[in-house]
């Protein structure tokens, strides 16, 4: 058996003994996926936004609701008279009169009707709690795929370091195979030199790759939220992978978070140009008042007044203010429609980008490996016929070089194909932890809603902060 031979023996044998004896300890995709749905702290700063803009619906209904407010008054008083009621010792003496009075009291007001601005405030702002609740989403479905792309390139980068490895084993035995043919006078010092000088660039090539490897690995941490662990090569998604592109199309169309957060925006702001025209209808409210004054002169008594009053407000011309506002409104709803073709396009562009990369993908994985069998062929071939001195160290040399080029090919299509159908996924809105069956708990972005929407009075969030 040859060198070679017995070098990539070696090296496919190491990947399969590991594999026996740490796969308790393997990190597979879908587990890093899990723990970027938990851990990645951007989309956990879009859960806290979310929660805050959750708050709005409250806000939006507190129009509707009695404003109460306390009232304390305080007065003190001195009067002093013009003439002097009478001469003392020291003077004529001068009459003042001090009194102090005080006061306090409640007060509430009762919106009736305010030209259903409040109502469509509302509903916009419950709009706007969902599409911020499906741009959630689609955030959530980018991280799970950056976690995928994370994973795929810490992959590809170990089996890059690998290869490499092994073809330094290689030139490693190249060159003293050429230093021992030069011993007994068959080689050259030409066949020595090119064995170094080949050697010294695989070296510096797996400097470079090892540099990357530690690269994707601090982006993995970064996404993931921990340190990879025994990653091994990813397989294609599977589950919930289209039939066809046409069947794609259509569960884009139906399912997309930016579709549908677009959608939900123009429901917003369809609801903004009603509470904007509302400005223009009459507004109705009530006001009762009720207060205690208390008098320490004791020229009067205590006494308790209570009001209460209706008041309907005709808005006649404000400035025109009113009439750019509504303008306003309107165009804003014809940019969101407009939002919403664009993210049907930028879907259906992003999902045809993504399912001809996986086709290509799979196609090159193919060539690759046929690719890689002939090259291998064919080196062991040259090593032969160099041994008899047929072929050059150049040339073994050469057809080396095609062996790691296939191999390394092969190695960036299998990445090329993982991530290309994990896109496809994330294009058609499946991207999800239940879409894949993650391991972990769902964020329910609904349950802080519904804790919240109608909440009267209270400091604390949800959380207890």
């Amino acid at each position: 058996m040859s060198v070679f031979r017995k070098t990539a023996l070696a090296a496919a044998l190491v990947p399969f003994l590991l594999a026996t004896t740490q796969s308790v300890f393997a990190e597979t995709v879908a587990g890093a996926m899990a723990k970027a749905y938990a851990n990645n702290p951007d989309l956990n700063a879009a859960r806290a936004a979310l929660r805050a803009i959750d708050e709005n619906v409250t806000i939006a209904k507190a129009a509707m609701r009695p404003q109460v407010t306390g009232v304390a008054q305080a007065d003190a008083t001195r009067r002093i008279y013009d003439k002097p009621t009478s001469s003392g010792l020291f003077g004529p003496l001068i009459k003042r009169n001090d009194t102090f009075t005080s006061s306090y009291g409640i007060s509430i007001t009762q919106q009736i009707f305010d030209g259903f601005q409040t109502l469509n405030n509302v509903k916009s702002a419950e709009s706007n709690v969902l599409a911020n609740r499906e741009a959630l989403r689609a955030q959530e479905t980018n991280t799970l795929l950056a976690a995928v792309e994370a994973y795929s390139n810490i992959a590809r980068d170990q089996a890059i370091v690998g290869i490499r490895k092994q073809n330094l084993a290689f030139l490693r035995e190249q060159l003293n195979a050429s230093r021992a043919r030069l011993d007994v006078g068959e080689g050259t010092q030409t066949d020595v030199s090119l064995s170094e000088a080949q050697l010294a660039e695989a070296q510096a090539l797996l400097v470079s790759a090892e540099a990357q490897l530690k690269t994707s690995e601090a982006v993995y941490y970064q996404i993931v939220g921990d340190q990879p662990k025994d990653i091994r090569q990813p397989q294609p998604a599977s589950r919930g992978m289209p039939k066809s592109l046409d069947e794609a199309f259509a569960i884009a169309m139906r399912e997309h978070p930016s579709i549908l957060s677009a959608e939900r925006s123009v429901d917003a702001a369809g609801y903004n140009v009603k509470a904007a025209e509302g400005t223009m209808l009459p507004g109705v409210s009530i006001q009762g008042d009720v207060y205690k004054s208390v008098n320490d002169s004791g020229s009067t008594n205590d006494n308790v007044e209570g009001s209460i009053s209706a008041r309907v407000t005709i808005p006649l011309y404000q400035g025109g203010a009113e009439y750019g506002q509504i303008r306003q409104a309107k165009e804003r709803l014809g940019q969101q429609r407009i939002l919403v073709d664009s993210a049907r396009m930028e879907v259906q562009q992003t999902l045809i980008s993504a399912q001809t990369q996986l086709d290509a993908a799979r196609a090159a994985i193919k060539a690759n490996q046929a690719e890689i069998a002939a090259a291998d062929m064919a080196l062991q071939g040259v090593i032969e016929e160099r041994n008899v001195g047929q072929r050059t160290t150049l040339d073994v040399l050469i057809a080396q070089q095609t062996v790691l080029d296939a191999q390394e090919s092969l190695v960036l299509s299998q990445r090329i194909a993982v991530v290309a159908s994990y896109s496809v996924l994330a294009s058609m809105g499946r991207l999800t932890v239940r879409g894949q069956n993650l391991q972990v708990a769902e964020y329910r972005a609904a349950d802080h809603y519904e804790a919240v929407k109608d909440k009267w009075f209270g400091l604390r969030t949800v959380d207890g902060r």
